[in-house]
C-alpha cells in the first residue's frame, strides 16, 4: 500500500548550490518594494538585450525555408552555414588558412557555447582546477567553471589599469593550475578590447601551462570607428604566426551584430583537436542548430550592410547620450559594445535604487557583476547603461538622469 503525502528525497547535483542568483535576478530583488515614480514612462536600460529592429530581409528568408523542420539537424550544421561563417571571419579579420570542415562549429549562440565549451574541456579529478575569469564578468563563466568541478580564480579590471586583464597580477604558483581562460573583448561590461600585446602574452602563457582560451567576442561588430574595427583573437593570432590557433576557441554570434538575439545563433572556431572534441560533446548534449536558424543565419553572415547600420544607430545613441549627461556624470566612451560602464558619485546600488524610484530608469548596478575578489569588488560605485533601445528613449533616459544627478 503507498503511503499519501510522503516527500521521497531527491537527488541532484549538489554543485548547483554554488550557484549564485543572475544578475538580473539580484536586480529584482533590489528593486522589490521600490515604487517607481509613477509620472514617468519606464525605460529600462539595464539589460544587455538588444532591440533594434532585425534586418527586414530576414522576414524573407525565414519564411521561405520551412522545409528546415522536416529532418533532424547534425550537429555540425551544414557545409554552406559553416562557409559563410568561415568567410565572414576570413574577410573581417583578415585570415587566410581557416578550414569550415574542422575549424568552425554552429552553436545556439555564444552563452550555450560558452557554458558547453567548458564542461567539454575542464578535466579535474581533485578539485584543483581554476577558470580564470574577468571581474566583472558575464556569470555564465563562474557558472560553467562551478558546475565542471573547477573553482573561478578572479583578474579584477580597474579604471586605474584602463580596465585591462593583467595577467601579472596572477601569483606564479596559480598558473599550473589553470585549465581555462575566459576573456571577453570587447569587453562587458567596460568595452575595453585587447590589445596585440596582451594577446601575445596570453598566448605565451598558454605555451607555457597548456590551459585553452576561450575568447567571448558577442560584441565584435559594435564599435565606432570604421577604419578600426577590434582586434580579434583569431587576427591576434594570426600576426603573431600561429595560424593552427593552438588552444584557442572563439566564440561568436549574430545576436548584437544583426539584433536577432531570439534566433540563437552563433559559432565556435579555432584549434581543430578541441573543436573536434566540442563537437563529440556536442553530439551526446543535443544542441543542433534547426535548419531553418542556419538558413537565415547564412543570409544574415553573407550580408553587411544591415550591421553598418547598426552600428551607425549605436554612435548617434553614444553620442547623443554623452553630450547630455558628461556635464555632471563623466562617461568615457568604450571602445566597441554597447554600455557606459559609469562611475557613480554615490554607491552604486543606491544609486540605481534612488534613480528607479525618483526618474522610473532602471540600469544595473556594477556590484551585481562582480565578486569581491582580492579585497574588493571592482564593480562597486560602477553602473552598467545599456544603450539598447530608441535614439527617443536614450534622449528621454539622457535628460532624466541629468536631472537625478544635477538634484
Amino acid at each position: 500500500m503507498l503511503c499519501k503525502n510522503v516527500e521521497l528525497p531527491v537527488n541532484l547535483n549538489s554543485r548547483l548550490q554554488l550557484l549564485e542568483p543572475y544578475p538580473v535576478e539580484k536586480l529584482s530583488s533590489l528593486f522589490s518594494g521600490v515604487t517607481a515614480n509613477p509620472f514617468m514612462t519606464p525605460i529600462d536600460l539595464s539589460i544587455g538585450e538588444p532591440k533594434h529592429p532585425a534586418p527586414d530581409f530576414i522576414n524573407k528568408i525565414l519564411s521561405t525555408g520551412m522545409e528546415g523542420f522536416s529532418s533532424y539537424p547534425t550537429t555540425t550544421g551544414c557545409f554552406s552555414l559553416r562557409e559563410n561563417i568561415t568567410n565572414w571571419l576570413s574577410r573581417r579579420y583578415q585570415l587566410k588558412s581557416l578550414d569550415p570542415e574542422t575549424q568552425v562549429l554552429p552553436t545556439l549562440g555564444s552563452r550555450e557555447a560558452l557554458f558547453s565549451l567548458a564542461q567539454a574541456v575542464l578535466d579535474d579529478t581533485n578539485g584543483n582546477g581554476l577558470v580564470l575569469c574577468p571581474n566583472p564578468f558575464y556569470q555564465i563563466y563562474e557558472g560553467s567553471a562551478l558546475l565542471a568541478g573547477a573553482k573561478p580564480y578572479f583578474i579584477n579590471t580597474v579604471p586605474e589599469e584602463d580596465f585591462r586583464l593583467d595577467w601579472s597580477s596572477v601569483p606564479v604558483q596559480i598558473w599550473p593550475r589553470v585549465q581555462l581562460v575566459f576573456v571577453c573583448s570587447p569587453n562587458n561590461p567596460s568595452g575595453a578590447v585587447m590589445s596585440l600585446d596582451e594577446w601575445r602574452e596570453l598566448f605565451r602563457l598558454s605555451d607555457k601551462y597548456g590551459f585553452i582560451i576561450a575568447a567571448d567576442e558577442c560584441y565584435s561588430e559594435i564599435y565606432f570607428n570604421e577604419q578600426e574595427p577590434p582586434l580579434g583573437a583569431l587576427q591576434a593570432a594570426h600576426q603573431l604566426g600561429r595560424d593552427s590557433f593552438p588552444r584557442l576557441v572563439v566564440l561568436g554570434s549574430l545576436s548584437k551584430r544583426s539584433n536577432v538575439p531570439g534566433m540563437r545563433s552563433g559559432f565556435a572556431v579555432g584549434d581543430v583537436k578541441i573543436i573536434e572534441q566540442f563537437t563529440r560533446y556536442r553530439t551526446y548534449h543535443g544542441s543542433a542548430m534547426g535548419g531553418l536558424i542556419q538558413h537565415a543565419s547564412s543570409a544574415l553572415w553573407r550580408d553587411e550592410e544591415h550591421v553598418y547600420s547598426n552600428r551607425e544607430s549605436y554612435r548617434k545613441k553614444f553620442s547623443l547620450f554623452k553630450k547630455i549627461v558628461n556635464p555632471v556624470l563623466p562617461l568615457n566612451e568604450p571602445d566597441a559594445s554597447f554600455y557606459y560602464w559609469v562611475k557613480t558619485p554615490i554607491d552604486d546600488q543606491t544609486f540605481a535604487v534612488r534613480l528607479r524610484r525618483e526618474k522610473n530608469i532602471s540600469v544595473l548596478p556594477g556590484s551585481l557583476l562582480a565578486r569581491d575578489a582580492h579585497g574588493l569588488n571592482p564593480g562597486r560605485n560602477f553602473i552598467r547603461i545599456a544603450l539598447v533601445s530608441t535614439i527617443e528613449e536614450t534622449r528621454n533616459a539622457a535628460q532624466r538622469i541629468r536631472e537625478f544627478v544635477e538634484k
